[in-house]
C-alpha cells in the first residue's frame, strides 16, 4: 500500500502535459484483438488499469511491449478466449474485450469486471448488445459465457446511452456479417475516438458522437498507429486543482470543447479562462463564489468522473452549492473524508447540499475510488496543514505520475510506501 503526503496552501504555477484518455486507450487495446496487424498506440498513460488491460491481452496469447511511451500490440498469435478472472475484477474495463474476444473466437469467457465501488453498473445492456447479435449467452458461477457460429448486423436500441455497452457493441458489430444500427448510442468523445481506431484499421464505422452509429461489417482489419486523443478529465482535475489552490496553470495537449461544461462552471465560479487552440489557461487569485447546482449527465452534460473534484472546489467557495449525480448511486461515498478536512456536506440521497467554508484542515483520509481520491488530493493541496491520502491504489488507476506534476505546478506531495 502507498499513499500520497501533502503540505498544503501552495498556489500552482506553470504548464501541464495532458495524457492520453484512460477511458479511450482501454478499449482501444481491446480492439486490437481483432486484427492480425501490428498496432501501435501513441503516448499511453502510465497507469495501473493499462498495465492491467496489457496483461489481459497477453494472458489471451497476444504480445505487447512498450517502446517509451508507445505500445505496440500484436494479436497475430493470440488463441485464447477466456479472461483471467483475478484480472477482470481488478479492472471494469475488462468488459470491453467481449465484444472483440467473440467477434475473434465465436467464444469468450470473462467473470464479472470490477473497478471502483461508486454503485450498480450491471452489464445487461452489453450482453442484450451482444444477443441481438446473435451470441448465445449464459451466466453461471460468477462468469459470462458467450459462444456463437456467426455474429450477424442487427439494428440495436439501448435503453440509455451506456459508454460501456455502445462500445462493445461496436467491437462485436465490425466483423459481422452486415450492418449494425446503435440507436440511442453515447455521445462521449472516447466513443468517437474507438470509432477513430477503427477505421484506422480497416473498419467501417460512421456517426460515434451522434446518437446513431453505423457499423458495416468487414472480413479482415489491418494494423496501424494511432494517437488517442487527450484525458479529459485529468485536464479537468489539474484546472480544478488550480482553481482551488490559486495561481495560473496552462492544460497543455487538452482539447477545451470536450469540457466545455467544466469551464462554463469554472468561469462561473469566478475562474478566469483563455483557450489558445489546445490550451487552457486558467488563472485564479481569490475565494471563488459557489456554483448555485450541478447536476452529471451524459456527454455533453457535466461530467460523473469529475463530480468529486468540483464538489471538492464547492466545499471552499463561498455560498451554497446541490450537487446532483445522475449516473452513480453511490458516488459519494468520499463525502465522510472531506467532512475529516472540515468539509460541511450533507448526502441525501442522489444530492449533496455543499456550504462553503473558508478552508480545508490537513487530516487523514482514505481514498476508496479513482475520481473521490482525486478529489482528496485536491483538498489537500488546498488545506492549511499536513494531508495523508491513504491507499492510493485507486487513483493509480487513472493518473499517470500525478505527484510528479503537481510537483512540478509547485505543490508539496510525495508517494510513500505504507
Amino acid at each position: 500500500m502507498e499513499k500520497y503526503i501533502i503540505n498544503g496552501g501552495n498556489k500552482l504555477y506553470g504548464s501541464v502535459r495532458i495524457q492520453s484518455a484512460k477511458n479511450s486507450v482501454l478499449p482501444i487495446l481491446a480492439a486490437t484483438v481483432l486484427t492480425d496487424g501490428k498496432v501501435k498506440i501513441l503516448n499511453v498513460p502510465q497507469i495501473s488499469d493499462l498495465k492491467n488491460m496489457v496483461k489481459i491481452l497477453t494472458g489471451l496469447g497476444c504480445k505487447a511491449v512498450f517502446d517509451g511511451n508507445d505500445i505496440l500490440i500484436d494479436s497475430s498469435n493470440a488463441d485464447c478466449f477466456e479472461i483471467p478472472s483475478a484480472l477482470a475484477h481488478e479492472l471494469r474495463s475488462s468488459v470491453f474485450l467481449l465484444g472483440s474476444v467473440i467477434s475473434r473466437f465465436r467464444s469468450a469467457k470473462i467473470a464479472y469486471p470490477g473497478g471502483c465501488d461508486i454503485g450498480l453498473r450491471p452489464v445487461d445492456l452489453h450482453l442484450t448488445g451482444l444477443k441481438r447479435l446473435g451470441v448465445e449467452i449464459t451466466e453461471k458461477n460468477g462468469y459470462i459465457l458467450c459462444k456463437c457460429d456467426k455474429l450477424r448486423g442487427n439494428d440495436i436500441m439501448l435503453d440509455c446511452p451506456s459508454v460501456g455497452a455502445t462500445e462493445n457493441i461496436m467491437l462485436a458489430a465490425v466483423k459481422a456479417e452486415g450492418v449494425t444500427v446503435i440507436r440511442n448510442a453515447a455521445r462521449e468523445p472516447e466513443i468517437e475516438d474507438l470509432q477513430n481506431f477503427l477505421n484506422c484499421i480497416g473498419a467501417k464505422v460512421h456517426g460515434a458522437g451522434s446518437g446513431t452509429i453505423r457499423i458495416e461489417g468487414v472480413k479482415t482489419l489491418t494494423g496501424c498507429e494511432y494517437q488517442p486523443i487527450p484525458d479529459r478529465i485529468e485536464a479537468g482535475t489539474f484546472l480544478i486543482a488550480a482553481a482551488m489552490c490559486g495561481g495560473e496553470i496552462v492544460a497543455e495537449g487538452a482539447y477545451p470543447e470536450n469540457i466545455s461544461s467544466l469551464i462554463h462552471k469554472l468561469r462561473e465560479n469566478g475562474c478566469k479562462i483563455s483557450i489558445n487552440n489546445d490550451k487552457i489557461i486558467l488563472e485564479n487569485h481569490k475565494r471563488l463564489t459557489s456554483v448555485k447546482t450541478i447536476e452529471t449527465q451524459p456527454y455533453p452534460g457535466f461530467p460523473t468522473d469529475l463530480q468529486a473534484q468540483f464538489t471538492a472546489l464547492c466545499g471552499v467557495c463561498a455560498g451554497h452549492s446541490i450537487i446532483t449525480e445522475n449516473l452513480f448511486e453511490t458516488r459519494f461515498k468520499y463525502v465522510p473524508e472531506l467532512r475529516k478536512m472540515g468539509a460541511d456536506i450533507t448526502v441525501i440521497g442522489r444530492n449533496a447540499f455543499v456550504r462553503g467554508i473558508e478552508r480545508y484542515k490537513g487530516a487523514t483520509v482514505i481514498a476508496h475510488d479513482l475520481r473521490g481520491g482525486a478529489a482528496l488530493v485536491l483538498a489537500g493541496l488546498s488545506a492549511e496543514g499536513r494531508s495523508e491520502v491513504v491507499d492510493i491504489s485507486h487513483i493509480n488507476r487513472g493518473y499517470g505520475f500525478l505527484e510528479y506534476k503537481l510537483r512540478n505546478l509547485g505543490a508539496d506531495i510525495v508517494r510513500v510506501a505504507v
